[in-house]
């Protein structure tokens, strides 16, 4: 790679390994990379949405989700990261805490522990806390927290995209509110990352 990554606050960074994970071989800038990843986004998106799924809360599905977001731009799409990173659980804790964050979330649902909307915020959370791939960790999570919602027939969320559409990918205040909404729910307190949610 021949250009300097840029990370908005709270990204977190490739390491030189991952960035060797790179597939298009055309690009030279940061537009141009945001570019192809924005559009394999979208296909991933068109390809989640496009039938309801009877459980969505598998491991599988989880990485299928990665896979088809970013795929055609990183080689490492779908697959777990191997080293650890400035946030998230250590590499190895990772499938462990995927499959608690399934079966916590499965009991929440079939219980009704929380309202609906509780729910996929503590789900959204803990994906990314847990922050299983190199990079990509809060498009992937938001995703399948509006998936998840999708199949239980409630209304997806909006991500502060009523303030201000397409901003959370880049530094500026959606993005600052989320991450200090995120920062909120680590310490139990889930009611700014609700008002965010649907904002």
């Amino acid at each position: 790679m021949s250009f300097k990554l840029e990370y908005p606050p709270g990204a977190t960074p490739l390491n030189p390994n991952e960035i060797e994970g790179l597939i298009p071989t055309y690009i030279s800038t940061q537009k141009e990379l945001n570019a192809v990843e924005h559009d394999n986004i979208v296909q991933g998106e068109t390809w989640a949405f496009s039938r309801k799924r009877k459980n969505i809360l598998t491991e599988k599905f989880l990485r299928e989700l990665h896979k088809k977001m970013f795929g055609h731009v990183w080689k490492w799409a779908g697959k777990y990261r191997t080293s650890n990173k400035s946030i998230g659980v250590e590499w190895y804790e990772i499938p462990g805490e995927i499959k608690k964050l399934l079966d916590d979330t499965q009991y929440w649902i079939t219980h009704e522990t929380y309202p609906m909307d509780e729910i996929a915020v503590r789900f959204h959370h803990r994906l990314v806390w847990v922050h299983p791939f190199p990079n990509g960790n809060g498009r992937w999570a938001r995703t399948a927290t509006n998936v998840l919602l999708f199949t239980l027939d409630q209304e997806p969320f909006s991500w502060g995209a009523k303030r201000a559409p397409h901003d959370l990918g880049q530094s500026g205040d959606t993005r600052s509110h989320y991450i200090h909404a995120l920062q909120f729910a680590d310490a139990k307190n889930f009611s700014e990352l609700l008002r965010f949610a649907r904002s």
